[in-house]
């Protein structure tokens, strides 16, 4: 098994501790290793100027609606930009102050362009157009054009919303309000004007409860909690959590992710009420797949994904979240394999991506940097690997094709699509690691015909390098690599694993392949038919590749060049046309890893 070293804030285990013991989850909690500094929470925030501005027109609006319409209103801010703007910084003390580490903590304390309006009895499409009309009638100022967005239950949006753009900030505006639920539903049944405390309380977590009073110009916490739950740093709901979720299971998810993208810790009612089977049978029921796949991709874009997974795991949320339907696992291969494996999986991975130190088990900078920089790559790959517990599992659709549960979870489970290349790219990574699996240099699979030829080509098929799925040679090694270790049996396996994987990736720079990879035919089909004196058809798809093998034999080599050794071979009689026209009749496209050049063209 594998040891978990759990943060509040960074997760700073190394790959190695991560398979110093195999036998024991045992928890080894940093309130050992770590001392917490309390962030700075203030009550009263610094505006920009902008929002200065704006706090003092929406004051100036309000009063007056009183004054001359007798209409009765205040403003609030509420959400992720009160949030942030109270919260400064974080500092993590490590090892018995043998080092210091100053994480100051940028999603909080930062600038936000977008807030969302609260409104006391009053409407917020009614409020909007009344307030840009007064802009503009006597303050002359310009504002965006108000949009107006329906109710949409499904997607959590409860009330009508108004959108519009004033002084570079994005608002919305909205009014407190109230909810009742249903007991199988996650959509209100009942939603009407509240109070603050009462929209407070219907909150998710009470650091997402606090409000900016315009007028007072002061923080308000009407839970008593947010404030301080801030300040220690802890994830707790404004009413027991039990009843939280049952009346929207979604925040247990969203519990998850705050939990991870600040590094605070759960409260441990909330952790025993989402553990509780009646909770986690809600989250399967109520909640659209669409919602928890928009919650993952979230958390693994953010900060610290692979404490998502770990919090996942630790909730027993795996079944709830990355969910396969029973028609589906009682017709598939075999059983999933447990889930601390995806937990492991996601462990080494972040220890290869996070190692800087240079020793046994470091990744070589160009697969580390380019996981890292690649947009969208790292959040990929913690998805993948949080996915290893379906690995190698396949069932058949109703057409009796053979697929994988891994597709089966991303697509119906999350109901992420092609963005970011999971639900085309994730598949791809896990046929590559099985293609990759156990490479080495010393294989003759990689020599033959000769070792730039061998290696080329292997990194040039499809779910190794295809950028039409995000598919590229560095990401499948690292991916590869991290499946291996999943097994690795002991430190001295996993050094030499790593190793190789080093030495591919080495080889690949010195032969020049890295940049080869993407290189196009020197010869088009059109040049190749001309040359075989020829009509063009299926045929050319093979001898496309044949070409492609010479251009990785001939790194040096021109277009004349190829031209002479094509028709050299042809005169020769080591290239048979008619076989390789029999082996694509019927074919509009013939696939190259199916009609291998080196098979279907004589020698």
């Amino acid at each position: 098994m594998l040891r978990r070293v759990t943060c509040n804030i960074l997760e700073l285990a190394s790959f190695t501790r991560y398979h110093r013991s195999r036998r024991s989850l045992g928890h080894i909690h940093c309130r050992n290793m770590t001392t917490r500094i309390a962030p700075a929470v203030r009550k009263v925030i610094q505006l920009t100027d902008a929002e200065d501005h704006l706090c003092t027109l929406l004051d100036e609006f309000t009063r007056h609606l009183q004054e001359d319409k007798n209409i009765i209103t205040a403003c609030r801010i509420n959400g992720g930009w009160v949030r942030d703007k109270v919260n400064l910084a974080s500092v993590i003390v490590w090892g018995k102050l043998s080092c210091c580490f100053i994480h100051v903590l940028q999603l909080l304390g930062m600038q936000s362009n977008d807030m969302d309006i609260c409104l006391a009895d009053m409407m917020g499409v009614t409020f909007a157009e009344g307030f840009v009309a007064f802009l503009s009638e006597q303050k002359d100022l310009h504002v965006h054009k108000i949009s107006k967005i329906e109710s949409n239950p499904d997607q959590s949006k409860h009330l009508e919303t108004a959108r519009t753009t004033l002084l570079g900030i994005d608002l919305d505006f909205v009014n407190l309000r109230s909810e009742e639920y249903a007991e199988d539903s996650r959509i209100p049944t009942e939603v009407k004007f509240g109070t603050p405390l009462e929209d407070a309380l219907r909150r998710d977590l009470t650091i997402n409860a606090l409000f900016y009073n315009v007028h007072t110009r002061s923080v308000e916490d009407f839970t008593e909690k947010g404030l301080d739950d801030l300040q220690n740093g802890i994830i707790r709901t404004p009413l027991p959590p039990r009843e939280t979720f049952l009346d929207d299971p979604l925040r247990v998810i969203r519990c998850v992710r705050f939990a991870s993208r600040f590094g605070f810790e759960i409260e441990s009612d909330l952790q025993q009420a989402a553990q509780l089977e009646i909770i986690q049978d809600s989250l399967a029921q109520k909640i659209s797949r669409e919602r928890v796949g928009e919650e993952i991709d979230k958390m693994m874009k953010g900060q610290d994904p692979l404490r998502s997974i770990r919090i996942i795991n630790d909730l027993k949320l795996y079944k709830s979240i990355y969910h396969v339907p029973a028609q589906i696992t009682n017709i598939a291969s075999s059983t999933p394999k447990p889930h601390e494996l995806s937990l492991r999986a996601a462990a080494i991975l972040n220890g290869l991506l996070s190692s800087t130190s240079e020793d046994s088990m470091s990744l070589h900078p160009t697969l580390r940097s380019y996981v890292l920089q690649e947009p969208g790559c790292k959040a990929r790959l913690f998805l993948a690997a949080s996915l290893y517990s379906y690995h190698g599992i396949t069932y058949p659709d109703s057409k009796g094709k053979e697929q994988t549960l891994v597709k089966c979870a991303i697509q119906d489970g999350l109901k992420l699509g092609r963005q970011n290349h999971y639900l085309d790219g994730i598949p791809a990574l896990y046929s590559a690691s099985d293609l990759l699996n156990g490479v080495s240099l010393g294989q003759d699979r990689l020599k033959l015909p000769s070792e730039r030829v061998a290696i080329g080509l292997l990194l040039r098929q499809e779910s190794v390098h295809n950028i039409n799925t995000g598919s590229q040679w560095a990401s499948s090694l690292v991916f590869s690599l991290v499946c291996e270790l999943v097994s690795a049996s002991g430190r001295e396996e996993a050094a030499e694993c790593v190793q190789r994987y080093n030495a591919l990736t080495r080889r690949v720079e010195e032969l020049g392949l890295d940049k080869a990879v993407d290189a196009k035919p020197i010869l088009d089909g059109q040049a190749i038919a001309h040359a075989m004196d020829e009509k063009p058809g299926p045929w050319m798809k093979a001898m496309v590749n044949r070409v492609l093998e010479w251009q990785l034999g001939h790194p040096e080599g021109t277009q004349d060049d190829c031209l002479a050794w094509l028709k050299e071979d042809k005169s020769a009689g080591r290239i048979d046309l008619e076989e390789l026209k029999a082996a694509t009749i019927g074919n509009k496209r013939v696939n190259p890893g199916k009609v291998a050049s080196s098979k279907k063209v004589k020698r």
